[in-house]
């Protein structure tokens, strides 16, 4: 009788409330080496990335304590702020009309 190996589930922290969450529960912010500052919802893109959960307000509490500007090593302007609450936004309604369709 072989046992079955449970398989690895990586976990990650949030930048905003500090929360460990598997991977696949975080949005990952990352800048290219371009000095781009994006979504990546893939998780693949390459550049330095930090974890956030989806929601606006980790977003902001990452915001208020310079926190995400600290895991990208980049000062991050309000534009671009901004731009993420709307990319997080539409990304939380997208999974929320998925997870309703099934």
């Amino acid at each position: 009788m072989q046992q079955q190996r449970q398989k690895k589930i990586p976990v990650r922290r949030c930048v905003g409330c500090n929360a460990q969450r598997p991977k696949r529960e975080l949005v990952r912010i990352v800048r290219s080496p371009q000095g781009r500052i994006d979504l990546d919802l893939t998780g693949k893109q390459s550049g330095r990335g930090a974890y956030l959960c989806p929601s606006a307000a980790c977003l902001a509490k990452a915001r208020k304590a310079k926190r995400l500007e600290r895991a990208l090593e980049l000062p991050i302007p309000d534009e671009v702020y901004a731009r993420l609450e709307e990319q997080i936004a539409a990304a939380q309604a997208e999974k929320e009309a998925a997870e309703d369709a099934q």
